[in-house]
């Protein structure tokens, strides 16, 4: 177990567009994320999952991959992309890259080879192209992102994309794509990459004759990761972390028996109301479905695709829903940060990995005023406006200065940050002992040494409040409970995500004790 070093770490996600620009072009890219290393080990992380960095026309924010060997040359170049991974390396920053392979772009080689070639070619068959039926589409499927999951070609074929037309699906039936995708993990395996994050990874197969749309967690999904893991072990200390939206926990863990991927993201806990019987729910479900297998559980709030916790949790539905990102709704941003800082020491106090967004440590929230004109997300295009999309906490992150870009480059950022982002930037938190960064940076320094890996035992509380204790001896407790309560006597305290009324723990808080 020793060299398994993602079962406690803290994996800091970095969304490069958005991260810091170092040449001045509006774009984040791999000299603004190099300049800023020194800020990332400072924060007490153990590792940094990138976005995708690929060549990419962004119809899908990077996701719609052209070259899946090269860089983007708006983010860098390839010899770029190594000298950080080594850069990264010798300050004790591992590197998690991004690989798709549930579709690509419609700009990569294989998809304009499959355009030119004919129906039932086999340039055709590595994607998902078929006939239509009385003269419509093969099926009614509708794509993840609204609208039709099929586009038509020149000659009347249609393919399919779950997810934009930009993102033709690959047909994981053809062994050429099987081969593809090994060779793939073992380029960038082979530059030094310590992690790979599988996007979408259960919709891989799909049933088109089904009149119900069939894409999820096919059985034959776990051939192709079996095959994945035995590349990854030929190779030291490297795992897989997989994206699964999937409701079925029994369901869910089938992906990670030990011959398939070592961890997965645990959308449960990041979608769950602020509320103590739903956060124990998540919890308990977690470590009973992850503990028989021994795979270690993650812990996630906020990512490049959901409402940022300072916004989401001041609102009067703290749930999150892909379906219904409520944006509108009225929010207490005070009580939004109240909360996210508590949530925080409550995440980062269970067993396990731990993901942190960027910006999350400033206590950013969701900027959910910005200009139709530009918006980015394909979801807010497809959805005929009704639907916002993610762009809102995509915005460039604040560094420096009192009005934009504030520090984040010289050029004009690819979405305009709020001129009151000026009371976040990282310079003034870095000198403010009560700021969101400054507990983000305390508690990921105790929790190296308390905390990560291990067990966790439920100890007695009062109604809506959750206490556990770790191997350690830490306690943490977390009051969702609408009045003060009292600390235990015997402990003493080393944290608290907000400060205590004469020795009482305010709602909305958690502390750590030892």
């Amino acid at each position: 177990m020793a060299d398994e070093w993602w079962r406690g770490a803290a994996i800091y996600q970095v969304y490069l567009r958005s991260f810091a620009d170092g040449n001045d072009d509006g774009i984040g890219d791999l000299a603004g994320l190099r300049a800023k290393l020194p800020y990332l080990a400072e924060l007490g992380i153990d590792a940094i999952w990138l976005n995708p960095w690929y060549p990419s026309p962004m119809a899908d924010g990077g996701y719609d991959v052209a070259d899946y060997r090269a860089i983007d040359p708006a983010f860098g170049t390839l010899a770029e992309a190594e000298a950080y991974i080594a850069e990264a390396h010798a300050l004790n920053i591992r590197t998690i890259i991004d690989i798709v392979p549930n579709h690509g772009s419609d700009q990569q080689d294989w998809f304009r080879q499959a355009l030119a070639a004919a129906p039932g070619s086999p340039e055709r068959d590595r994607f998902l192209f078929r006939p239509g039926r009385n003269d419509g589409p093969p099926n009614d499927w509708q794509s993840i992102f609204n609208g039709p999951a099929w586009t038509q070609v020149a000659d009347g074929e249609w393919y399919l994309h779950l997810f934009a037309p930009e993102q033709p699906d690959f047909n994981w039936r053809n062994p050429e794509v099987v081969d593809e995708f090994h060779d793939i993990l073992r380029f960038w395996l082979d530059r030094g990459v310590d992690g790979i994050r599988i996007d979408s990874a259960a919709v891989l197969f799909k049933d088109l004759d089904s009149i119900e749309e069939s894409y999820t967690d096919h059985d034959e999904v776990h051939e192709v990761y079996r095959g994945w893991r035995q590349i990854s072990d030929t190779y030291e200390e490297r795992f897989f972390v997989g994206e699964m939206w999937m409701p079925d926990q029994e369901r869910f863990v089938l992906y990670l028996r030990p011959d398939e991927l070592q961890t997965a993201f645990n959308f449960d806990f990041l979608s769950r109301a602020w509320d103590a019987s739903e956060l124990r729910a998540s919890i308990d479900l977690t470590l009973a479905t992850h503990g028989p297998i021994g795979a270690p559980p993650t812990w996630v709030l906020s990512n490049h695709d959901v409402t940022r916790p300072v916004t989401k949790y001041g609102r009067a539905d703290t749930s999150f829903s892909h379906q219904d990102r409520k944006h509108g709704m009225p929010t207490d941003l005070v009580l939004g940060e109240r909360r996210a800082r508590a949530a925080a020491l409550l995440a980062m106090a269970l067993p396990g990995g731990l993901y942190v967004y960027q910006g999350e440590e400033l206590g950013l929230p969701e900027v959910e005023d910005l200009p139709d004109n530009v918006l980015q997300d394909p979801i807010f295009t497809r959805s005929g406006g009704t639907d916002r999309g993610r762009d809102g906490c995509r915005v460039p992150l604040p560094w420096s200065g009192n009005e934009p870009p504030f520090g984040f480059g010289n050029g004009t950022p690819w979405l305009p940050q709020p001129r009151d982002w000026k009371n976040l930037i990282v310079d003034s938190q870095s000198n403010n002992q009560n700021s969101m960064l400054t507990l983000y940076r305390t508690a990921l320094t105790l929790r190296r040494t308390h905390l990560g890996d291990g067990r966790l035992t439920w100890l007695n509380s009062p109604p809506n409040v959750l206490t556990f204790n770790r191997d350690s001896g830490l306690i943490c407790i977390t009051n969702l409970a609408s009045a003060p309560i009292e600390l235990p006597t015997h402990s003493r305290l080393l944290l608290a995500s907000s400060p205590l009324d004469n020795d009482l723990l305010l709602p909305d808080t958690t502390a750590w004790l030892v």
